[in-house]
This record gives structure tokens, C-alpha cells and sequence, in this order.
């Protein structure tokens, strides 16, 4: 092997480069769709669940992006919390009657501390659903914050677009009305 020197390694690198150019720019739109199309398709298959997850992540968030996923979830929350309530009231209806039915001592103590960890489990699951729902809620709300900047952004890149095109066709209006004066000058002389 030979010790490149430093600059020959940047003419290689720049070789390397427009050679690249060069075939990308030789390449139609379809094919460049083509290529990328087939490329997603190798990864799909080399790697489904992580392209489902993905999938299954993206529109989770997307959903909770809108205002009727916002609201289904806040719904399922609810939902779910007072199922959770309900439960709780009927395990603890049921052991009360229990306890009620038995005259022991000893079975009433079983079912009081029973029900304090029932509902010691309920309120756990409530306070992680609770939770759950915040993070949802301020992932939204980033995801709404950044879509709001690329909305920004995007908008700026337009209009920057747009006065460049502009400037640039104010500058070949230019050019091409002095080509044409002097070519009357030409042709009158």
C-alpha cells in the first residue's frame, strides 16, 4: 500500500465526488424513485417490525397530533380510569359482603387487607395511566411545536426561493435586453 498524501487524498475524494455527480445527474427522476422504491422495499424485508413499529409509532403520534385523537385518547383514558373505579367498588361490595356474612374476626382482617391492596393496585395503575396520558399530552404538543417550525421554515425557504427566481429572472430580463439592443446597434450598422 502506498501513504497518500494529503492533497492527493483530496483530489481522490474529489474524483470520487464528481464521479458521483455525474451518474446522479445522469439518472432520470424515475430512476432515482425507482432506486429509492427498491431500497425501502430491501429494508421492509430485511426488517418488518421495525418498519411496523415505525409505522405503528408514526401514526400513534400523527394521531395524537389532531384534535379528535387528542380527544379518543383523553376518552380511552377516562374510560379506562372509571372501569378501573368501577372494579375497585364492586371488589370491595363483594368483600364488605363477605365480611358481613362471617362472623370471624380473623376472615374480616383477610378481607380489609385484601382490599387495601386491591386498591393499593388500582391506584397505581390510575396514577401510571395518569401519567401515561401526560406524556402523550406533551408529546403532542412538541410534535405540534415542531411541525409549526417546519411549517415556518418551509414557508421562509419558499419565499427565499421565490425572491431568488425572481432576482435571477430581473438579471436575464436585464442581460437579455442589452443582447437585444445591441444587436439592433449591430444591425443598423
Amino acid at each position: 500500500m502506498t501513504d497518500l498524501t494529503p492533497i492527493d487524498k483530496r483530489d481522490s475524494l474529489r474524483a470520487r465526488i464528481e464521479a458521483a455527480e455525474r451518474r446522479n445527474a445522469d439518472r432520470t427522476l424515475a430512476d432515482q424513485a425507482r432506486a429509492a422504491a427498491d431500497a425501502a422495499i430491501d429494508y421492509t424485508r430485511a426488517n418488518p417490525l421495525t418498519v411496523i413499529g415505525g409505522a405503528l409509532a408514526a401514526g400513534v403520534v400523527i394521531g395524537l397530533l389532531t384534535r379528535p385523537g387528542r380527544r379518543m385518547a383523553s376518552r380511552a383514558y377516562h374510560n379506562a380510569s372509571d372501569a378501573i373505579s368501577d372494579a375497585s367498588s364492586s371488589v370491595s361490595r363483594r368483600a364488605r359482603g363477605l365480611a358481613s356474612r362471617s362472623p370471624s374476626r380473623f376472615s374480616d382482617l383477610i378481607g380489609d387487607t385484601a382490599m387495601a391492596y386491591i386498591m393499593k393496585l388500582l391506584d397505581e395503575a390510575v396514577e401510571g395511566a395518569r401519567a401515561a396520558q401526560d406524556r402523550a399530552e406533551a408529546l403532542g404538543d412538541t410534535a405540534g411545536t415542531q411541525a409549526k417550525k417546519l411549517g415556518h421554515n418551509a414557508v421562509d425557504a419558499a419565499s427565499s426561493a421565490a425572491d431568488s427566481t425572481r432576482a435571477l429572472a430581473r438579471k436575464a430580463r436585464s442581460a437579455t435586453t442589452g443582447a437585444v439592443r445591441d444587436l439592433r446597434r449591430k444591425a443598423k450598422v
